[in-house]
């Protein structure tokens, strides 16, 4: 039975007229041909296996060194980032501690009315007043008549001359 297409069997494909078929490659008769089986080429040297394994280890061992150093340095970097945070925060408020309770102001007992500044000639001690500045009922001064007589002695002392 013969092919439809057996009439174009020896028709070149090339488009270009300038351009031929290459002629078919012929091997030299001295070639070396291949074995009837490859298996004898596959050898695998067992020798270096000791070597290899060696290797592999000293490699775990120095990317697991690696890992530990690079954690620490992360925990290092973290734990200074927290402690600048804590110190900015305390500059701002003394004794400040994030997980810890509420801050109570304390009191610190001084004479803020000085006889020798007060154009009044009135003292008022500073200790009736309560923690949170409020009057305790004995007719005491509050924190906002105590800011505005400490600006008073300051307005004063500013606009005083010098005494020889």
């Amino acid at each position: 039975m013969q092919s439809q297409y057996a009439a174009a069997a020896n028709v070149p494909l090339i488009k270009s007229p300038a351009l031929r078929v290459p002629p078919p490659v012929k091997l030299p008769p001295d070639i070396h041909p291949l074995p009837d089986s490859v298996t004898p080429y596959f050898v695998y040297p067992f020798t270096l296996e000791s070597h290899v394994l060696a290797l592999e280890s000293s490699r775990r061992n120095t990317i697991a060194a690696h890992a530990v150093r690079r954690e620490a340095l992360l925990r290092a970097r973290d734990d200074e980032r927290q402690r600048r945070k804590r110190e900015a925060l305390r500059r701002v408020a003394p004794g400040f501690e994030e997980n810890g309770a509420v801050l109570m102001p304390i009191r610190v007992k001084t004479d803020t009315n000085n006889t020798s500044n007060d154009t009044t000639g009135e003292q008022q001690p500073s200790a009736a007043r309560s923690v949170d500045g409020a009057t305790n009922g004995q007719g005491q001064v509050g924190t906002l008549d105590d800011l505005a007589d400490q600006l008073a002695r300051l307005n004063t002392q500013q606009y005083q001359p010098p005494r020889p």
